[in-house]
């Protein structure tokens, strides 16, 4: 993999408002929500792709410990970490490519609200499994958000592959079981709908 990804995501946060990208919400509710629900103690949880997302002040906030945040822009989390002030001590700031890294931590959950449906190769979907497996612990919890079947064909000007919880499952294989599904509409600050689907996953092998 080149590094376009990179430049392609730090020219979007150069020319954006962090609350103008279509994916921005006020408030992660159903992020929180979800991991919550499955996963009611308060661990370590690390946010893939989560750049200048309000989630990891809430998860510090929260009591959940570590927190981390791993995304390719650095643009995007100087923005998360310059609102969270003396808080984004309390956070690991991952500059990196999923896809490439390898996690020396292990997390109870891993969340991800719309980074894997980018991942439209399947030798970059196997590398992010890979990295999953790297960084999440024993009967862990996997989080994974994307564009639902009938949700939007492209974001952000880049192609997207679009899931059900079936696809997503096949792609994570036998070490990892379905807990839980659901659609989501997310309300762009556009005010545009875009039909999600957020599956969550056990780690068993």
């Amino acid at each position: 993999m080149s590094d376009e990804p990179s430049s392609h995501w730090e020219n979007v946060y150069a020319t954006k408002d962090a609350a103008q990208v279509s994916w921005f919400e006020e408030t992660p509710a159903l992020s929180l929500d979800l991991i919550s629900a499955a996963y009611p103690g308060h661990g370590g949880v690390i946010d893939i792709g989560g750049g200048a997302s309000r989630l990891a002040g809430a998860l510090v906030d929260a009591g959940y410990a570590p927190v981390a945040v791993l995304d390719l822009s650095a643009s995007a989390l100087a923005v998360a970490k310059a609102r969270l002030g003396a808080a984004s001590n309390s956070v690991e700031w991952i500059i990196a490519d999923v896809t490439r890294w390898r996690s020396t931590t292990r997390y109870d959950v891993w969340h991800d609200r719309a980074a894997f449906h980018f991942l439209t190769d399947p030798v970059q979907q196997q590398a992010y499994v890979e990295a999953m497996r790297s960084a999440l612990a024993s009967h862990g919890i996997a989080i994974i958000g994307t564009f639902a079947p009938d949700g939007p064909e492209r974001c952000s000007g880049l192609t997207v592959a679009r899931h059900d919880a079936a696809s997503i499952a096949t792609i994570l294989g036998s070490d990892f079981e379905l807990v839980n599904e659901q659609r989501h509409e997310h309300l762009t600050p556009g005010g545009s709908v875009q039909q999600f689907q957020f599956s969550t996953f056990r780690r068993v092998g």
